[in-house]
């Protein structure tokens, strides 16, 4: 196994669903995508054109490292003459997702709750956000309030894989 797969936590797949009264920046409307930056790693969604509530429905998978590391979401708005506009931002905080790893989830059963998450000042959430245990996967849905912007959010899935099993078949 190569250096890399070896110092992998685990593989953090996010699936960006939608935007929601995402910011005009264009005369009535905006054509959105969203940037995901962990660290050196830079993924993005594809341009949905003129549309201030658009659905990506786009899965972006990141090996995780460093549990440090926030996963910032940066939404832009496309430009083709000039540097495209910023539609807003958020964090994902993946610490409470590291501190169930060590809590021996094995031998839970599907669907169990594992914690909640409260939207504080220093979150993104819009409302509270369960971690729930399926199939050998953690997953989160969570409404993101985007920040730095006059209005909008952006709804997203997260399933963190801990097993080798999901590794080898992401590396393949």
């Amino acid at each position: 196994m190569s250096r890399s797969v070896e110092s992998m936590l685990g593989l953090l797949k996010i699936r960006v669903k939608r935007g929601i009264n995402l910011a005009v920046r264009d005369a009535l409307s905006s054509d959105p995508y969203v940037v995901i930056t962990m660290g050196k790693q830079k993924m993005k969604t594809h341009v949905i054109n003129s549309n201030c509530n658009p659905v990506w429905n786009c899965d972006l998978t990141l090996p995780i490292r460093d549990p440090n590391l926030p996963v910032h979401l940066t939404v832009y708005d496309k430009d083709t003459f000039s540097v495209d506009d910023k539609m807003g931002e958020a964090n994902i905080d993946i610490k409470p997702y590291i501190a169930c790893l060590k809590m021996g989830l094995e031998n839970l059963p599907n669907g169990c709750a594992i914690k909640k998450i409260q939207p504080t000042r220093i979150n993104c959430l819009l409302d509270e956000s369960s971690i729930i245990w399926n199939n050998g996967k953690i997953t989160q849905d969570m409404s993101l309030r985007l920040n730095n912007v006059e209005c909008g959010e952006i709804n997203v899935s997260l399933k963190y894989c801990l097993n080798s099993i999901c590794c080898s078949i992401f590396l393949s």
